[in-house]
């Protein structure tokens, strides 16, 4: 067997989907594309070879006539705009029902069921900014122990705590159990520990999050690993998927480690489809609404990508794509449903395909290249 890597550039979103006002976002959502345009062009020469610029319009990023890869927008068919939604219909898995999420924090009876697991009444429980609310609520945390509780559009019960008050093992412990507790009606898709540091008006959150997912029905994942082949995870892939179907998962402190680990692995397994998040683009810019950290961050990674192409063996595979947008020239902080880009350098000439139904296009073309048939 030859090796497959897939890049998930989280949020990369290429244009609004026709039910995006729906989920409350703005017109006109386009995570790379209103970048580019907000900073005056970008550079990205491999991505433009590749054939990026044909899904979107992308100042600087022209489309060009003969794509080295083959390349699409993807369109989205379950219901939700967040991380396990994405990841999840990547793997083959349609979310028909919406999970729950809380504009206006948890009911009384959630707060209540955490407050016995850690003791003390969290503080928070409302839609925030994770780097804001620490920000808001770190000295009072600091001072009483309580944990930041919060959320946001999507279906999340965050947990953020100050790693000095809360330790790390403490802290996860908490999170596990809410995981345990928080059943239908309540069933959130993520429950997630938000750990940081500093001092007030200087907190940073740490690597230290750990993302604690709903148990994820058998997926593409669970396929290859009973054919025998080896899924090795890089950053949270493996805490989407619960650990499902996957032989190996090491931990990342930012994109630039994702791509370090990702090229160790390629050095070192000879057969496996390797499975990356690069979260960043999210977390650190697109949340944060931060367009030239969104921008410099795209043009780090074609920056890569003659590095990753000089590990690559014969027959190897690669595709870049993304689990939903989030759009840091649009208003507020929350995710934008958009389509998301299926860039594939694989055995076939490159093309542009237009719009494909379905995210699991990734999974299927990820499950062909083992099986050694066509995509279909």
């Amino acid at each position: 067997m030859s090796r497959f890597a897939a890049f998930v550039i989280d949020s990369g979103g290429v244009g609004a989907l026709d039910d995006a006002p729906a989920y409350g976002d703005a017109p006109g959502a386009n995570t790379i594309g209103n970048v580019a345009e907000r900073l005056g062009g970008l550079t990205l020469p491999n991505f433009t070879k590749l054939g990026l610029g044909c899904l979107t319009t992308i100042r600087g990023v022209p489309a060009v006539n003969d794509p080295r890869a083959r390349v699409a927008r993807l369109r989205e068919r379950s219901k939700g705009k967040d991380t396990i939604t994405g990841h999840w219909e990547m793997a083959g898995i349609i979310t028909e029902t919406p999970f729950p999420t809380y504009p206006n924090g948890f009911p009384q009876v959630v707060v209540d069921a955490f407050t016995l697991i850690a003791g003390k009444p969290p503080l928070g429980n409302k839609t925030a900014s994770g780097t804001e609310i620490i920000e808001e609520l770190g000295r009072e945390h600091m001072a009483t122990g309580r944990p930041i509780l919060y959320t946001s559009a999507d279906s999340v019960f965050q947990v953020a705590v100050h790693e000095e008050v809360v330790p790390l093992p403490q802290l996860y412990d908490w999170c596990e159990r809410a995981r345990a507790m928080l059943v239908p009606p309540h069933e959130v898709n993520r429950v997630i520990a938000r750990p940081f540091v500093g001092s007030p008006g200087a907190f940073a959150r740490t690597p230290n999050r750990r993302d604690y997912a709903i148990e994820p029905p058998p997926s593409i994942l669970d396929r290859l690993a009973a054919d025998g082949v080896a899924v090795h995870a890089v950053g949270k892939i493996c805490d989407i998927y619960c650990g499902h179907g996957i032989a190996s998962s090491v931990r990342v402190a930012d994109n630039r480690d994702a791509m370090e680990k990702a090229f160790a692995l390629l050095e070192s397994v000879d057969q496996g489809f390797i499975f990356v998040n690069l979260n960043d683009f999210d977390s650190k810019y697109g949340h944060r609404r931060n367009v030239r950290g969104y921008g410099e961050a795209l043009e780090a990674l074609d920056a890569l990508l003659p590095r990753l192409e000089s590990y690559l063996r014969p027959g190897d595979e690669v595709l870049f794509t993304a689990d939903h947008g989030c759009d840091p020239t649009a208003p507020g902080s929350d995710h934008t449903r958009e389509h998301v880009p299926f860039v594939h350098l694989g055995p076939t000439a490159g093309a542009n395909l237009g719009i494909i139904d379905g995210l699991d296009v990734v999974g299927k073309t990820v499950a062909a290249s083992f099986e050694g048939a066509a995509c279909k």
